[in-house]
């Protein structure tokens, strides 16, 4: 086998070999490239031959010592005799003559073949590539620019003194330069309202944690997120039992069992509110976009007002 840099008397089994890596391989949400030669003229392409082409590989080289290993490619029935590993090693030793110090790949995740082939060959991950809709992205940036967001936190008591003491002891600790704003008892819950809680949900879980385990009460917060999301959190002893988010997916990806946990738990809600678990059922419901489900602020007022929960949202 001759492992040989590819000259523009090559250029019709490079165009093969790319129509070939494209059928076989492209599974991205959009359509392929039209590949012209003018897309090799600064590209580093190697052929492997034997009595014919068996396989191909190109790269380029950039100024900082890096070197991008775009393609291997190997015809099907000529694979398996390490033909790949010495394209790579070719392409290796001839960037190395360049100074090059480093290479770069991209695999598609779903490819676990080709990831672990990589790693053997001495490749680790660095970073993830990540894509996204345009439509999608302009729709979600869109909302969390104009979409109003809104929460509070609930403790079931009728101790408001004691919430008042709690909040005034934790909330500092998260950064909030002043005091929340302690309701009177409302139908068996002490409300609180904050900006911090408004615009931040990692501040406004923990300040409900802390709240559960001051009080050992029963506590929730709540909010509408980007004025298409509602979520809650229902925490006992200071530990979540319940989550929800209407749109599971609405901020990114999530494995399923994520999925499936952001989904209200009828039983737990209650247990801790009173809420008729077949109410719960059917207004506490989640779907892929937002939709898909009333609008946001009305199925935030129907969740608030099935737990219970007087004044949620803004005061």
């Amino acid at each position: 086998m001759n492992i040989r840099e590819a000259t523009t008397a090559d250029e019709g089994t490079i165009a093969a070999f790319m129509e070939a890596v494209i059928e076989e391989r492209w599974n991205r949400p959009w359509p392929p490239p039209e590949v012209t030669p003018a897309d090799f003229a600064d590209k580093l392409v190697l052929l492997a031959e034997e009595d014919g082409p068996l396989g191909f590989a190109f790269g380029q080289t950039f100024p900082n010592r890096l070197a991008q290993l775009n393609i291997v490619y190997v015809r099907p029935e000529s694979r398996r005799r390490g033909i790949a590993k010495a394209l790579v090693a070719a392409f290796a030793a001839r960037v190395k003559e360049e100074g090059v110090e480093h290479l770069t790949l991209d695999v598609d995740l779903s490819n676990d073949v080709g990831r672990m082939v990589w790693q053997r060959l001495g490749f680790t991950e660095w970073a993830h590539r990540l894509r996204a809709p345009v439509e999608a992205v302009e729709a979600r940036a869109g909302a969390a620019q104009t979409g109003e967001s809104y929460a509070s936190i609930h403790v079931q008591t009728d101790d408001a003194e004691a919430v008042q003491a709690a909040v005034a002891k934790y909330l500092p600790r998260l950064g909030a330069s002043s005091g929340g704003r302690v309701s009177e008892p409302r139908n068996g819950w002490v409300a609180v309202h904050h900006d911090l809680l408004d615009r931040d949900r990692k501040a406004r879980e923990r300040l409900a944690s802390e709240l559960s385990n001051a009080t050992a009460a029963v506590v929730c917060a709540i909010a509408l997120e980007d004025g298409r999301v509602v979520r809650y959190a229902l925490f006992e002893r200071g530990s979540i039992v319940d989550e929800y988010q209407s749109v599971p997916e609405y901020f990114g990806p999530l494995p399923p069992w994520d999925v499936v946990a952001l989904g209200a738990n009828p039983t737990v809600v209650a247990r801790l509110t009173g809420a008729e678990p077949a109410r719960v059922r059917a207004v506490v419901r989640t779907a892929g976009s937002p939709e898909e489900l009333p609008p946001a602020p009305e199925l935030f007022r129907e969740i608030a007002e099935l737990m219970g929960l007087q004044g949620a949202g803004r005061e």
